[in-house]
């Protein structure tokens, strides 16, 4: 295509039009008139309680949880169709049944604040409404969570209520004695251990002030200017686009926890303009869907499976020791995709943005303060204030940089659009914590976890790295079509335990299940964010989400190594060796990079590829022997590709001023 084209953007109608086809949490309702304005405030008034209650104190665990639940079921059921290909805009397109059922969210909402002293009173005996209610409650949550996460998520959540009703009749060591109907609404709804269990919790608290923190950079307009930023860090250098979306990807995963939402904003902007520099339709939307569904991976804000993360695993653990861990995993996975694109850019002679596509650097600079919110959440998290304080103030000082120019000063009517659409974010996460919650009740009451960690076990001999693959193909599938926090808590309950017996430490078993479990979007057949990815490019799903994997692999190897050698998590090391892993790991993913590709100095033939790969893999591995074999042989690969890097068999095209030419 022709430099001086010009490069077709997505309007953000077209935008909106994917976001709905490919993630559930967009297709909600646009409400006008008094429904409007009801779901307007009561959005507002959701937000206003998590405040409150984050700062003056949450109330007791029950009555929390409840009024958190409450208040994201009716939301969901009147701004959620029950289909979605029926809805319509206009002020009389909510169902009577909707409302009906809104109503009686707001009832099991307010059931525990209301009678709280009487339901304790009762030990766990369950009066006839008590039993209506629980009941109602887990119908109304099966249904929120189809609506606003999708249909796997509540089938998952369905067959573990019956493996819980009917265990009795399970073969093998799957059986056991059952619960009745009546234990299953006490434990769902009137105990800490189903719907009202940790997910919740964590929803209810840390979960929903970092979705509001996300909603107010929003409203700075630190999106865009995500984009501007990386555009002007790479957007000369080769296949500048390329290197444009895997940079403002890594930033927009700090600030939204959806990868197809990731794909959507940022790849709007940067897919275009890598087709418009001579990728090819697939390899521009996979770089933007391995790098958007790597936004989950990148501390300070990875998603809310991390904030689960934190309860799950318990033994002191905060917040930022997770973060910590993550950060040389996710350098890599971001250090993998830029590799590969170069290689590719290089392969193609694609050059970077010429001077007239770059936007002002002195603009752009100068107003770096917008990333302050960003830097002061991750120095307080280094200096170990709680999550809920950390996440406080990084909202006010989000409001205060708005002062240091008008142009994105935050008006007061601002303030309330970003509390109430920071509050339309938390809905579909509400739900789906919920939904795991009932899920976690089951394997609990049941034994269920224990019981699979021993199977996979057992299935896989005793040994590590089979159970680890096991436990990775269930983190897949189940990640197909289910949001990350779903995905997580299931794979954490019946999956991480059988890696924990075999003795890996518990941080490294949860972030492996964390791992496949974000990746899954992007993992034929059903993947969610490359199929976006393929909407934006107007490519082939299928061929997209295989590219995908390609540029993402990394992320189906870092996994295993840092279960293998905790070091790459920064468990019990020191900085000198940390530094040396990051070294040998970086050349390792060189390496692999260029055998992926075929291009490093030169093209690849096959044998070259396959020695590249295998080096690069050696120079991943921790461990002493494999880093010296892999450095040797790394380094006569590169004296290699050097020396024959001129060598007559290359017929790379260069696309030089929008013309292909042939390079002799």
């Amino acid at each position: 295509m022709a430099d001086n084209e010009k490069i077709k953007y997505l309007t953000e109608a077209e935008q909106q039009e994917l976001l709905e086809k490919y993630d559930p949490e967009a297709g909600t309702r646009k409400l006008t008139g008094v429904l409007g304005h009801i779901a307007f405030f009561g959005l507002l008034a959701f937000s206003l309680f998590q405040l409150y209650t984050a700062i003056f104190g949450v109330f007791t665990a029950q009555i929390q949880r409840t009024i958190h639940l409450g208040f994201a079921l009716s939301l969901v059921f009147l701004l959620f169709p029950a289909n979605r290909k029926k809805r319509q805009k206009g002020k009389f397109q909510i169902a009577w049944y909707d409302i009906i059922l809104a109503i009686l969210s707001i009832g099991v909402g307010a059931y525990w604040p209301l009678f709280f002293e009487d339901i304790v009173m009762n030990v766990g005996r369950l009066g006839v409404l008590d039993f209506a209610v629980g009941f109602m409650a887990i119908l109304l949550v099966l249904e929120a969570t189809r609506r606003a996460v999708g249909l796997p998520i509540m089938v998952i959540a369905i067959l573990f209520i019956f493996y819980g009703i009917f265990g009795q009749y399970m073969p093998g060591f799957l059986a056991h004695r059952g619960l009745t109907l009546e234990r299953l609404v006490q434990t769902m709804f009137f105990s800490t251990e189903g719907i009202l269990g940790t997910p919740l919790a964590v929803s209810s608290t840390f979960i929903f002030l970092f979705l509001l923190f996300g909603s107010f950079l929003v409203r700075t307009g630190v999106g865009q200017y995500f984009n501007d930023l990386s555009t002007a860090i790479a957007g000369r250098r080769i296949g500048g686009p390329a290197k444009v979306a895997i940079f403002s990807s890594a930033l927009q995963g700090t600030i939204s926890g959806s990868s197809v939402a990731n794909v959507v904003t940022s790849g709007a902007f940067t897919i275009p303009m890598m087709k418009n520099l001579g990728y090819k339709r697939e390899f521009a939307g996979a770089v933007e869907a391995a790098a958007s569904t790597g936004g989950q991976l990148m501390p300070p804000v990875m998603g809310a499976a991390a904030f689960l993360m934190v309860e799950f695993i318990g033994n002191g653990i905060t917040y930022w020791d997770i973060a910590k861990a993550a950060a040389i995993p996710a350098i890599l996975y971001f250090s993998g995709i830029w590799i590969m694109t170069h290689f590719e850019a290089k392969r193609l002679g694609l050059r970077g943005l010429t001077q007239e596509e770059m936007p002002s650097k002195k603009e752009v600079f100068g107003k770096l303060y917008l990333l302050i919110p960003i830097l002061a959440i991750i120095l307080l998290l280094m200096m170990n204030i709680t999550v809920t304080h950390a996440a406080l103030y990084s909202i006010a000082i989000s409001v205060l940089v708005g002062f240091i120019n008008k142009d994105v000063r935050m008006k007061f009517i601002d303030i309330i659009y970003a509390l109430v659409d920071g509050a339309r974010t938390a809905l579909a996460v509400a739900a789906a914590t919920a939904a795991a919650g009932i899920i976690v009740g089951i394997v609990t009451k049941t034994g269920l976890g224990l019981k699979l960690a021993n199977g996979l076990i057992d299935l896989s001999g005793g040994y590590l790295i089979p159970t680890l693959m096991l436990t990775m193909v269930a983190a897949l599938i189940l990640g197909m079509g289910s949001p990350t926090t779903a995905n997580y808590v299931i794979t954490s309950t019946i999956a991480a335990p059988a890696i924990i017996l075999l003795g890996v430490p518990d941080l490294s078993a949860h972030l492996f299940v964390f791992y496949f479990g974000i990746i899954a979007d992007i993992t034929p057949p059903v993947a969610l964010a490359a199929f976006a990815a393929a909407g934006v490019a107007g490519g082939e799903p299928i061929k997209t989400g295989i590219e995908s994997s390609k540029l993402a692999i990394a992320a189906f190897i870092i996994p295993y190594i840092f279960v293998l050698s905790p070091q790459m998590l920064m468990i019990d090391t020191t900085w000198m060796e940390v530094a040396w892993v990051v070294l040998t790991a970086m050349a390792g993913m060189i390496a692999i990079g260029a055998g992926v590709i075929g291009y490093w100095m030169r093209g690849m033939n096959w044998l070259e590829r396959v020695l590249a790969i295998i080096v690069g893999l050696l120079l991943i591995y921790p461990e002493t022997v494999s880093d010296i074999i892999g450095i040797s042989a790394f380094i006569v690969l590169l004296a290699l590709q050097y020396l024959w890097k001129n060598d007559n068999h290359d017929s790379s095209k260069i696309l030089e001023n929008g013309q292909s030419i042939e390079k002799n």
